[in-house]
C-alpha cells in the first residue's frame, strides 16, 4: 500500500511539472517614443524594441496605429524565446501639430494586448508663431 501510495504522489508531482504552459512574455524596451520638437518634413521612423523573455515563440499577430499619419510595421516571423524584434512606426512629419498617438500590438503573450505611446511636436520654422512675436501693448505704447 505504501508503494502505491508512493507510486501516485511520484506521478501525480510529474504530472503538475509536465502541466506547465509555455507562454511568451514581451518585454519592452520603452512603452513611449518621444519625438521632442521635430521639423515639418523631418525623418518620422522610429522602432520600439522588445525581447521575449518567455518559454515559448512569440508571435506578434496584429499592431494597429490609431489614426493613418502613423504606419506601424511588425515583425514578419515568430520571435523565439530569449531574442529581440522591433515594430517600426512611422509618422507623417508633414502634419504640423503636437503628436499624441498610440499603437495596439496584439500578440500571443501573456499581456496578449500592448499599448505603446509615440508623442512630441512637429513645427515649421519657415513660418513664424504667434507665441514668438513680442508685440507692444496699446498701453505701453
Amino acid at each position: 500500500m505504501k508503494k502505491l501510495f508512493t507510486i501516485l504522489f511520484i506521478g501525480l508531482i510529474s504530472f503538475a511539472v509536465n502541466a506547465q504552459e509555455k507562454v511568451a512574455k514581451i518585454e519592452f524596451e520603452s512603452e513611449t517614443i518621444d519625438y521632442g520638437t521635430i521639423e515639418k518634413g523631418a525623418n518620422g521612423v522610429r522602432v520600439f524594441k522588445f525581447k521575449n523573455t518567455g518559454n515559448a515563440p512569440l508571435i506578434i499577430s496584429k499592431v494597429k496605429s490609431s489614426c493613418g499619419c502613423t504606419v506601424p510595421k511588425k515583425p514578419k516571423g515568430p520571435i523565439m524565446p530569449g531574442e529581440t524584434g522591433e515594430i517600426e512606426v512611422k509618422y507623417d512629419t508633414k502634419r504640423v501639430m503636437p503628436i499624441r498617438k498610440t499603437i495596439t500590438v496584439t500578440s500571443n503573450a501573456d499581456r496578449p494586448t500592448v499599448a505603446l505611446k509615440i508623442k512630441g511636436t512637429v513645427v515649421d520654422s519657415s513660418k513664424t508663431s504667434v507665441l514668438n512675436k513680442k508685440e507692444k501693448s496699446v498701453i505701453e505704447q
